[in-house]
């Protein structure tokens, strides 16, 4: 044997298990840091719709299910998919803060809406009340802080669309005194005073009257929300705010181009403002390449099976499944990756600076988050990723929760001067939308 085979034969594999031991005192050392980080700083995650899946799967009855118990593994009672929230895996994933949304459909119009919203945040106290060993109800950044010193997570409140209002201030307030601590302006659909994102155009911004449902928020200190808002309404909702914003669940659109991210003009304007856009997991929004297939892949469905007279196999629902899953198989879905979740971060930081980008999941509320952020569990991965990257602890400490607590506090600040010289709008509702032609 020659003395090259030698080493080769020999020597490699020593290399080989030593690289690899290094690799693992890397990792860690990693997770170590994650852990001294996240003992000082709550990771505060600003959007999770396990409310509303609580009402849907469960009507909304505690004794059905156990937040205690690890359900990565348990389907719904229709087969629906495992959630991704419960508290085994919120403390695996060290979440020191949730803010839980409590969205209502926008089909639900008026006193429904209300309603049902009123129902959304009864859930979100009755399950801290069950769960007090873990959860706590937390209004402040004050609040935040102690609970997580405590060693529990902070439980905050966050309404996903300003048609939850029916156009009432009044109802904004008793909101805000109910618990909530942001209202995304829109959802899905535009309000009589607010562009979305993804509807058409009707007043290319905010009306008069959006522009006092900003103000008002501003004076009673409830964030403003702009995931899901147009552009347009973004830029007008920021001319008009004089408290930082937030963004919940966004992402960075210079990357993706989808509707609901924040092009960069805007998180210029972020910047200046000084709030936060809290970066969303759902794959359409961070991965380009699986934007473009999930919108080929519905498209598909239609040509197949479009309802009521479309399809190419209306009313054959068998022989529908049967082509569909054939352009599947020849069309695999594309990777959506933790790596991608990090890309955006990366680009927002370096638009907008280390100290307006945070983390808003949309767990529970998507259908599947990205390899490596399947869950709850996962933060600390993405953390230890950007580790990797070359951020610092204390870069990492200001996305995980810093920027977000300074954020709520500056909004405080905010209304405590502005209901010392301010009184409470008296702007009639907005006017009925026009009849259509």
């Amino acid at each position: 044997m020659t003395l090259g085979k030698f080493l080769c034969t020999w020597l490699l594999p020593v290399v080989a298990i030593a690289y690899l031991g290094t690799a693992q005192a890397t990792d860690k050392d990693l997770a170590a840091r994650v852990d001294r980080v996240l003992a000082e700083t709550p990771l505060i995650d600003g959007h999770n719709d396990l409310p509303w899946e609580i009402r849907q799967r469960y009507k909304s009855n505690f004794g059905a299910f156990d937040l205690k118990n690890n359900l990565s593994q348990t389907f719904g009672p229709k087969g629906e998919l495992p959630l991704m929230t419960d508290i085994p895996r919120l403390r695996a994933g060290r979440v020191g803060a949730q803010f839980w949304s409590v969205w209502v459909p926008v089909e639900l119009k008026g006193f429904e809406a209300v309603q049902t919203t009123l129902e959304q945040i009864d859930i979100v106290k009755r399950m801290t009340a069950r769960y007090s060993g873990d959860l706590e109800m937390a209004y402040t950044a004050a609040d935040v802080r102690r609970i997580h010193h405590s060693g529990k997570i902070a439980s905050l409140i966050g309404i996903e669309g300003g048609h939850q209002i029916n156009n009432s201030l009044a109802v904004l307030r008793q909101m805000y005194d109910a618990g909530a601590r942001y209202m995304t302006l829109t959802h899905s659909s535009n309000t009589l005073w607010a562009d979305s994102a993804t509807d058409n155009p009707a007043v290319h911004g905010l009306t008069p009257f959006g522009v006092e449902v900003v103000r008002e928020m501003n004076r009673i200190g409830m964030l403003v929300d702009l995931s899901h808002v147009s552009p347009d309404t973004m830029k007008a909702a920021l001319a008009a705010a004089v408290a930082p914003v937030i963004y919940s669940h966004s992402s960075a659109r210079a990357l993706v181009d989808h509707p609901r991210n924040v092009p960069d003009d805007v998180l210029r304007l972020v910047a200046a403002n000084g709030g936060v856009v809290m970066v969303n997991f759902f794959p359409a929004y961070i991965s380009d390449a699986w934007d473009r297939w999930d919108a080929d892949h519905t498209a598909e469905q239609a040509r197949y099976s479009a309802p009521p007279f479309g399809g190419l196999y209306i009313g054959q629902p068998a022989r529908a499944a049967a082509a569909l899953a054939s352009w599947e198989k020849a069309h695999p879905k594309p990777p959506a990756t933790l790596a991608h979740v990090a890309d955006h971060i990366e680009h927002i930081r370096a638009v907008a600076g280390i100290d307006h980008v945070g983390l808003g999941s949309d767990f529970d509320g998507i259908p599947e988050g990205p390899t490596g952020l399947e869950a709850v569990d996962k933060y600390p991965a993405l953390l230890e990723e950007l580790m990797r990257r070359g951020w610092t602890d204390a870069e990492i400490a200001k996305l995980a929760g810093g920027n977000l607590l300074r954020v709520m506090a500056a909004a405080e600040a905010v209304a405590a001067k502005l209901r010392a010289t301010r009184a409470a709008s008296e702007a009639v509702n907005p006017p009925p939308a026009p009849p259509k032609e």
